[in-house]
């Protein structure tokens, strides 16, 4: 039987940058990330969604920076020398744009067989879903696999 999760998984193995973000594992498909960066200065954007944190300059590149607790409404947190920007590219009409992704810290690339990844769970209004991509066993722990072409509006 297909399912959301088959259809945008696919059969075989599939890897993922496993993250932390406030003690729990996510994952993004690798071929989402673009890199990896220290906690840089970011200056604010003023009328902004409260979770943009605002810009930061990369290589001569303006990219936005959205802190992934404050998208997910979990309470911000100290920056700490793990906590680090996931730059990410999505999709848009002209091509890719780059977003730059706060999280906790991230764990590691992690490949998953489909066998080991299951759909979202039905969870009331369906946005859920639309945000996960599937939830995945990795290790004796879940990891929840996200879209975050959809999380970030892309």
């Amino acid at each position: 039987m297909e399912t959301a999760a088959s259809r945008q998984i696919g059969p075989g193995q599939h890897k993922y940058l496993t993250f932390q973000l406030a003690g729990e594992i996510f994952g993004i498909d690798i071929r989402m990330i673009r890199e990896i960066i220290g906690i840089m200065e970011i200056t604010p954007v003023p009328d902004s969604d409260a979770s943009i944190r605002g810009v930061i300059n990369l290589r001569g590149k303006i990219i936005p920076v959205v802190d992934l607790r404050l998208k997910f409404g979990v309470e911000a947190a100290p920056f700490t020398e793990r906590t680090c920007i996931v730059v990410v590219d999505l999709p848009d009409q002209t091509g890719l744009r780059q977003v730059g992704t706060i999280v906790d810290a991230v764990s590691e690339v992690s490949q998953i067989p489909s066998s080991d990844i299951e759909p979202p769970p039905e969870i009331g209004s369906g946005s859920v879903s639309e945000q996960i991509v599937g939830m995945a066993k990795l290790k004796e722990k879940v990891v929840i696999l996200l879209d975050i072409g959809n999380i970030l509006g892309g």
